[in-house]
């Protein structure tokens, strides 16, 4: 199974957009409130949303990850689902340009089964010591 259910919203709720906040806390090993503090703070100093791209990337680089890209030579045919199988050692956070999910040691973490959704990049945190 390539799915695991993860939401610590610490009010467990759906749909309030943190899809960000999650990935990211599960990937770092961080509370959902202090994966928030980081990503807001990463935001107002680039003066953008906290949940943007762009902050996300900035955050995440500082973090020891590295963004790829994947190829669109088949857009609609390689999902989340298939980079946890090609991908069963490592941290991950999987991005369709709207939405974002944490893969681990191959298995993605998400409030909702996103197995299907069709990655166009992803974050590959290389050796790495947490602080």
């Amino acid at each position: 199974m390539a799915y695991k259910h993860f939401n610590n919203n610490p009010r467990h709720k759906h749909n309030v957009g943190d899809c960000v906040i999650r990935a990211v806390s599960k990937a770092l090993h961080l509370s959902w409130e202090t994966a928030y503090i980081d990503m807001v703070m990463q935001g107002y100093l680039m003066a953008d949303m906290p949940s943007s791209n762009a902050v996300l990337n900035s955050y995440l680089r500082t973090k020891g990850f590295t963004k790829h890209t994947l190829p669109d030579t088949c857009p609609d045919c390689y999902s989340f689902e298939d980079f946890a199988i090609d991908n069963p050692k490592g941290t991950f956070i999987l991005g369709t340009g709207t939405h974002v999910a944490a893969c681990i040691d191959g298995i993605i973490y998400d409030a909702w089964d996103s197995s299907d959704c069709v990655p166009i990049y992803y974050y590959e945190r290389e050796d790495y010591e947490l602080s």
